[in-house]
This record gives structure tokens, C-alpha cells and sequence, in this order.
């Protein structure tokens, strides 16, 4: 059901005026807690695939002296920062925003940092991009720098954001995949494999219609539903079917349910121990891609999700933002100790918010989740890709939807708006979206004589991702590189 509809049968929490009521506010937002329990399960098995993805990408990659982390202490660690921030925000941010370990930042932090120092040096850095997120809030800094974004953009933002979604889902069921350079193809994805073959696929494409089919029909409990049912699918099909992969997750049923977490990995981290590794420099630059990274890329899923649940003021700005914003600050303080990596606010909360999730209360369910995959992953991980990605294909039209409120006919604000939603899809970054809307709104302002317009902490941001877009020749010209 679209965030906007409401059905006869959707009523107010039994209880309510009851101080859990009271205290989540389920009520005066319209939610109910059937709604927010649909909506915290949504919102976990659309990202629980994290559980195995941020311990292969981390696990497989080697440190300056050719160390690796332990798989099984990654699982724990990233399950446990996971459940902890989650229910952090549920109760300190009362917004349906799930936190766990950042894709992007991860690979970053495997990549390109590692190598140059030792995995404690390493979350050493994520530590500190995290404690300088929250100076940064707590000076006010980053909520006024959201407050001065004009509201085409973060509608845009939010579009764009839809468009992304969608994108992640296509591509994490395999409906869309690269073609490999070998090819000497000038097209850069196709469908499938070339074609749509195979059980998997199956899955994905009835999952995805019978998704929308529910929605059309405002079915409540339409992507939980589909989730549900689709990995009831996919564990049949796996039992009778020759299945060669189901991608990084396979719904096998476990031998052993039950696995003991292993926190061997906590506390590993050097706070200052880049230093010693490699110039002050360099560790400035990393650290400040890592902030800039994290920063937009928690912005745009705060503003994006908050925008489809309707929580925003009529001044566009989001409840208690800044509440939100240090605990997400907190969270990549927490990754980095944890040596988990950056942990931020999941743009897979949308399929919560799609359920009907207007509340923290939805977190204690998706936080409560992630704390039970601490001794039950084999369980809680059986639900493929080609299961959940139906829900983040459907929230994206959902998203989408906020396009319309957009002055199409103003190309001040249109332009940019354009760059911001098309961007992020087809970088596959929030972070270049956002940056690529504000360098093209500021410089059109400008171009127009309408300079003062333009908010100072927008000049300053802006002249920020210049930066970040051509870091690389930067390198080069101080050489390091």
C-alpha cells in the first residue's frame, strides 16, 4: 500500500493514548503497530543480505602486511552494530531508519585503504571520520547545511533515491548485469544473461508482479507478503531443482539453525595509527572522502525516506534531524570499533516505510532481527536476492512518485534536479547524485545573477564536492599517486 492511501481496515493501535503509543507517536502519525511490525520485517530482509555481503568484502581483501579478517567475526560484528544503532534510532530518532554497515564505504575502506596500513589502522580512520560526523553535528554544521538545500532538490534527491532502489534490485537478483568489457560491446548492462533464464530468475520476475499486483490491489502486508512468499518458493525450487547459484545467499534450510557469534573482532581498531603508515596528507584525504561520502549519502536516504513516509514539516525538514544525524554519526564511530566499518542509515528502510512504517517502533523489530542473526544467521539469511529485490523495485516507483511536485518548466531548479535523480542510479551513488544537483544549481544560479540566492553553506558544500569530483588529478598533482 502507497504511504499516502489509507484502508477502512487500517485503525489506530489497540492501546492507543498508551505511553508506548505516546512515546512512539504511532497514532498521531497514522501508523499502526500491525503496520510497523510488517514494516520492521520489510526493512530487514531487504538489507539482511549485509550479513553476508560486508564479511566476503572486507574477508577478502588483504591489509599492508597481508592480513585478513575472520569471516565468522565479521557476521558478528556487523549483526550486532546493526542491531544496536538500529534500535538506537528507533528509540533516540523515533524514525523508521535502519542502520548497519555501508556498502560503498566498505569497499572503500577494503580497497584502498587497507593496503596502505593495518586493518586496526584502518578502522583507526573510520573512528575518526565518525567522531568528526559528530562534531560536525553537534556544531549544527551538517542540519544547517540540510536545512539550506532548497526543496526541488530534496525532492529530487528522493526521486533519484527511488531510481536507486530500484537499480540495487535489478541488479541484485541478476535481471540486470554488467557486460564484461571483453565483449567489446558499447552497451555497458543487459537483461539477464542475455536472456532471462533459469529458476532464480523465475523467482525475481513473479515475486516482482505478484508484488505489484497486491499493491494495485492495496493488499496490506504487500511486500512482506511477496518477501514471504517468494523465499517459501525458492527454498522448494532449491530442494527439487538443479540450481547452479542463487548469488551470495541460497535458501537452503541450515543443518545447524543455531551458530554462536564471535566478538573477537570489537575493539580492534588504532585510532591514530594511519599516521605512522602513511603522510599526514593522505590520511587528511581519506578521511575526507570517507566524511564526504558518508555525510550525503546519509542526508539523501534521511531526506528521502522521511519525504515517502510524509514525515517532513512544512518547511521540508525533517523531524528531530538532528537526533537522527548523531546517531548515525555514532554508527560509524561504532563500525569502526567493531571493525565492521562505517555503519549508516539503509536506503532499504524505504521498503519499511513502504509497509506503513512511520516510527522508531518499526526498528525495535528490524534491530530485534539483526540482535537474533547473532545466533540464528543460517536461519535469517536463507532469503535470496531474487526474493527481497521485488520490494526494492516496488519502492522505487513508490519513491518515484514525488517527481510530480517538481517545477519542470522553472530550469533553474529543473536542471539540477535532473542531474540529481539520473545520477544516482547511474553512478550508483547517492553521494555523486547529490554533488552533481548542487555544483549544476549553484553554477546556474550564478550564471543567472542570482548568487545571493544561493545559500553560503551551499557555496562551501559545493566547492567541497569540486573537490571530490577531481580528487584523483588532485593526487596526481601532489603526488601521491
Amino acid at each position: 500500500m502507497h504511504p499516502s492511501e489509507t484502508s477502512a481496515t487500517d485503525v489506530p493501535p489497540t492501546g492507543s493514548g498508551s505511553p508506548l503509543d505516546r512515546f512512539f507517536r504511532i497514532s498521531e502519525r497514522g501508523s499502526t503497530y500491525g503496520r510497523e511490525i510488517r514494516g520492521g520485517f520489510a526493512t530487514f530482509f531487504t538489507m539482511a543480505y549485509i550479513l553476508v555481503l560486508n564479511p566476503i568484502i572486507l574477508g577478502g581483501a588483504e591489509d599492508k602486511f597481508g592480513k585478513q579478517l575472520d569471516s565468522v567475526q565479521l557476521v558478528t560484528a556487523t549483526a550486532l552494530v546493526a542491531a544496536v544503532m538500529t534500535l538506537i534510532m528507533g528509540v533516540g530518532g523515533n524514525l523508521p531508519l535502519a542502520l548497519a554497515a555501508g556498502l560503498g564505504i566498505n569497499a572503500v575502506v577494503a580497497f584502498q585503504v587497507a593496503p596502505m596500513m593495518g586493518w586496526d589502522d584502518a578502522m583507526g580512520l573510520i573512528v575518526l571520520e565518525g567522531l568528526l560526523i559528530c562534531v560536525l553535528v553537534m556544531t549544527g554544521l551538517r542540519e544547517a547545511i540540510m536545512h539550506a538545500i532548497p526543496q526541488p532538490l530534496k525532492q529530487a534527491i528522493s526521486v533519484g533515491i527511488g531510481l536507486f532502489i530500484a537499480f540495487i534490485g535489478f541488479v541484485d537478483s541478476g535481471f540486470v548485469t554488467r557486460i564484461p568489457d571483453a565483449a567489446n560491446s558499447t552497451v555497458p548492462v543487459q537483461l539477464g544473461t542475455g536472456t532471462l533464464t533459469g529458476w532464480p530468475m523465475f523467482v525475481f520476475c513473479f515475486g516482482v508482479l505478484m508484488t505489484i499486483v497486491l499493491l494495485a490491489r492495496k493488499v496490506k502486508g504487500a511486500i512482506l507478503i511477496s518477501i514471504v512468499l517468494m523465499t517459501v518458493l525458492a527454498v522448494v525450487i532449491n530442494e527439487f531443482a538443479d540450481i547452479k547459484s542463487w548469488g551470495l545467499t541460497s535458501p537452503a534450510l541450515p543443518d545447524k539453525p543455531v551458530a554462536a557469534p564471535d566478538f573477537g573482532l570489537l575493539g580492534k581498531f588504532d585510532l591514530f595509527g594511519s599516521f605512522g603508515q602513511v603522510s599526514v596528507l593522505t590520511v587528511v584525504l581519506l578521511v575526507f572522502t570517507l566524511v564526504l561520502s558518508d555525510f550525503f549519502d546519509t542526508m539523501g536516504t534521511v531526506v528521502g525516506v522521511t519525504a515517502e513516509a510524509g514525515l517532513l514539516d512544512e518547511q521540508g525538514q525533517v523531524p528531530g534531524l538532528g537526533r537522527v544525524l548523531l546517531i548515525d554519526g555514532v554508527a560509524a564511530v561504532a563500525g569502526g570499533a567493531s571493525s565492521s566499518s562505517s555503519a549508516t542509515t539503509y536506503i532499504e528502510s524505504a521498503a519499511g516505510v513502504g509497509e506503513g512504517a512511520r516510527t522508531g517502533f518499526a526498528n525495535l523489530i528490524t534491530g530485534g532481527l539483526f540482535a537474533l542473526a547473532l545466533f540464528l544467521t543460517p536461519v535469517l539469511t536463507i532469503v535470496p536476492l531474487q526474493a527481497a529485490s521485488p520490494a526494492l523495485v516496488v519502492v522505487g516507483f513508490l519513491m518515484m512518485t514525488q517527481v510530480k511536485h517538481i517545477d519542470w518548466d522553472r530550469y533553474e531548479v529543473a536542471i539540477p534536479a535532473f542531474l540529481t535523480i539520473v545520477v544516482m542510479p547511474f553512478t550508483y551513488s547517492i553521494t555523486n547524485g547529490i554533488g552533481a544537483g548542487f555544483v549544476a544549481y549553484v553554477i546556474i544560479k550564478a550564471c543567472l545573477g542570482k548568487a545571493r540566492e544561493v545559500h553560503w553553506l551551499l557555496w562551501g558544500t559545493t566547492a567541497l564536492f569540486f573537490v571530490y569530483f577531481v580528487i584523483d588529478p588532485l593526487e596526481q598533482v601532489l603526488g601521491l599517486k
